[in-house]
């Protein structure tokens, strides 16, 4: 039964991640090494940045809200 409950707050995070635009970190490494295995992987905090700065501008300011 925990174990049913861990897996269903995993799954809520993910989405949740996504609907603010943020997507799994893993999910991105296991695509690039599936379909790009010449480009370097970005680390975490790179790829939280640039993540960031896709959604909300790159100026590091927040321009808009939607």
């Amino acid at each position: 039964m925990l174990t049913r409950i861990v897996s269903g707050l995993r799954y809520l995070g993910k989405g949740m991640r996504l609907m603010v635009g943020m997507p799994e970190y893993s999910t991105y490494v296991a695509h690039m090494h599936h379909a790009h295995p010449d480009r370097p992987v970005m680390s975490y905090e790179e790829f939280f940045r640039e993540r960031q700065e896709a959604r909300y501008g790159g100026n590091g300011k927040v321009t808009r809200c939607c």
